[in-house]
């Protein structure tokens, strides 16, 4: 069973499960950081129905997209959504620690992905929210995989858990630099709970820590009303890019 679910303030209108794992604000942040242009090659890993990728291209029209989903059923969700919108992508079925031998062959100017926040431990009790959730390829080979099938000089663009930030940053040494880490906070005066990371193949430029970006007005949720900044409201709502790397 699935449903629709309505993103950029309803530009899009997406196809989900309606039970079991959903992307929301996390896949639009994601693909409001890709510094991606008209005519350029994006390969998202993991893309489940598609939300970042298409997001991406509502965006920036003229991508040439592809995703790649390890289960059967989102992969059909994605590809229902890409005739649904307009939006052209290749959906591909297959495992990023196992790449398809289509994707082996390509090499693409930038790389997304959410990986599984969470890792081994009590399962969700729906197995395709588990599978979306729970980290059972290690977060280093997602790392691994984008690296591998991005061109010199492409962007791996990543949305994460803050504490793993540690595990993003060793994997990266020798392979990507120039590396932009904007850290995601809930509310003003609060630790962020997600960081994006922004890494360059093969590029040695510093390490850049941005200001935290600010999704909610206040203290605390007040009331029925959506209380999200004016920053957040331009991404999540707008369609705004997260402007995170050097030119």
């Amino acid at each position: 069973m699935t449903r629709d679910d309505a993103f950029l303030d309803g530009r899009l209108v997406l196809r989900q499960p309606a039970r079991g794992y959903r992307a929301g604000a996390d896949a639009v942040m994601l693909a409001a950081a890709c510094p991606a242009r008209a005519g350029e090659r994006v390969l998202e890993l993991g893309c489940g129905a598609g939300v970042a990728l298409f997001c991406l291209g509502a965006r920036v029209p003229g991508l040439d997209l592809t995703g790649l989903e390890r289960q059967p059923g989102m992969a059909d969700l994605a590809r229902q959504n890409a005739a649904a919108t307009g939006i052209a992508a290749r959906i591909v079925a297959g495992d990023l620690s196992a790449m398809p031998t289509a994707l082996r062959a390509e090499t693409f100017d930038h790389v997304i992905a959410n990986p599984p926040f969470f890792g081994p431990g009590t399962r969700a009790p729906d197995d395709s929210r588990a599978e979306a959730r729970h980290e059972e390829t290690p977060l280093e080979t997602w790392i691994d995989a984008g690296l591998r099938r991005l061109r010199p000089g492409g962007w791996l663009v990543l949305i994460h858990r803050a504490e793993a930030l540690d595990r993003i940053l060793s994997a990266l040494p020798g392979r990507a630099g120039a590396t932009a880490i904007l850290p995601l906070a809930a509310r003003r005066g609060r630790d962020a709970g997600r960081v994006i990371v922004a890494a360059r193949k093969g590029a040695r430029g510093p390490l850049r820590l941005l200001a935290p970006f600010v999704l909610h007005e206040g203290a605390a949720h007040e009331g029925d009303g959506e209380d999200l900044t004016p920053a957040a409201q331009a991404v999540l709502r707008h369609g705004a890019a997260l402007n995170i790397i050097h030119p």
